[in-house]
């Protein structure tokens, strides 16, 4: 889908604030509403946009912690990537997970309370997927940078 400067100026304001309404985002935009509304709809039609969401602050709800575990896996078959990955979908506290090239075959990205909560994790559910071979974990120390995506203008 080609997008305008109109568009990218939309998709970058909703990343900013999804719930503004639409008279402001019209106004931000330059547009009237109705174009406005046509334009979102085009966009979420067509797949640009895939749904909206609410950040939450993990600190605040009691995960402070993030771990970013590297796995390799025995197989690399499409059955046991496909297992793996629904093994991960069944554990909460896995935030996000990676197919990634290179030494280690996912990163997968863990919110925990503490290192107490983590070896819980560890011992009830990560070790008990079948198929891997080695995990390396490392706590996150500080966030330097979390953003919305780029838009090419």
């Amino acid at each position: 889908m080609d997008l305008d400067k109109f568009d990218i100026t939309i998709l970058e304001a909703l990343q900013r604030d999804a719930r503004m309404s639409l008279q402001e985002l019209s106004q931000q935009v330059g547009l009237t509403s109705s174009p406005c509304w046509t334009r979102i709809r085009r966009m979420e039609q067509a797949g640009v946009i895939e749904g909206y969401t609410v950040r939450l602050n993990a600190e605040r709800l009691g995960l402070p912690d993030t771990v970013i575990v590297h796995v390799t896996l025995d197989s690399h078959s499409d059955e046991a990537l496909f297992e793996f990955g629904r093994a991960l979908e069944a554990i909460p506290e896995v935030v996000e997970a990676f197919l990634v090239s290179g030494d280690y075959d996912y990163y997968v990205k863990i919110a925990v309370r503490d290192t107490r909560d983590y070896e819980r994790l560890l011992r009830e559910r990560l070790y008990k997927i079948p198929g891997i071979r080695h995990s390396k974990s490392s706590f996150v120390l500080r966030t330097l940078k979390q953003s919305a995506l780029p838009i090419r203008r």
